[in-house]
């Protein structure tokens, strides 16, 4: 799996970033600065995958990538944060961080479906190249839910081709989106808006 897109499974992995992978650069060139109100911020730029999800187990030693290093340069920029109207005395943003303690649950988040059930229109959907959130993984949580099917898996279409297959459920809605993994909305724009499109007007797809 290393050498996988896990979050997409058929799109490309790209082994270099903006930081050179050398030793050097990798200890000493993620700590990015930006002015910020007249201050000077640090960051850390980019992540590792083992910083943005440390509870999975690693089965390569290898020396991982750093990715998005240039977004963190970007999201620090004065211009940036102005648009966003993030005040100024607000710490610069990392897309990792250590100063958040999490701790897993059992349940996970299965508790709130019940309650939002035939209370709030729920739509869950799935790109079916996704490695990090797989659409079997979903099925699998979504049946233990032991809710109704009211309308069996099929497919659904853009401009005659299939984009997908839904399943409906007493209570939620699922989609898969095909040919693309956990950013549908980035590979898949049409199919996606027609989906969502369809879902907010209450509308058959």
């Amino acid at each position: 799996m290393s050498k996988l897109n896990i979050y997409d499974l058929y799109r490309h992995v790209y082994p270099t970033t903006l930081l050179d992978n050398s030793k050097k650069i990798m200890e000493e060139g993620r700590i990015g600065k930006a002015m910020i109100g007249g201050v000077e911020k640090e960051y850390v730029r980019g992540m590792k995958m083992s910083e943005y999800t440390p509870w999975l187990k690693r089965t390569s030693n290898e020396e991982e990538p750093i990715l998005g290093d240039y977004f963190t340069d970007y999201m620090n920029r004065e211009d940036v944060r102005a648009v966003f109207n993030i005040p100024a005395e607000v710490q610069a943003w990392s897309q990792c961080t250590r100063k958040i303690s999490y701790h897993e649950l059992d349940e996970c988040s299965m508790w709130i479906y019940p309650i939002l059930r035939h209370q709030t229109r729920i739509l869950k959907y799935s790109g079916d190249t996704d490695g990090a959130v797989p659409t079997a993984g979903t099925r699998d949580w979504i049946k233990m839910l032991d809710w109704p099917v009211l309308e069996d898996y099929r497919p659904w279409f853009t401009n005659g081709q299939v984009s997908g297959y839904i399943e409906e459920y007493d209570g939620m809605t699922f989609q898969t989106v095909k040919g693309v993994g956990h950013m549908a909305p980035q590979w898949a724009r049409q199919p996606v808006q027609d989906m969502i499109n369809a879902f907010i007007h209450n509308e058959p797809i």
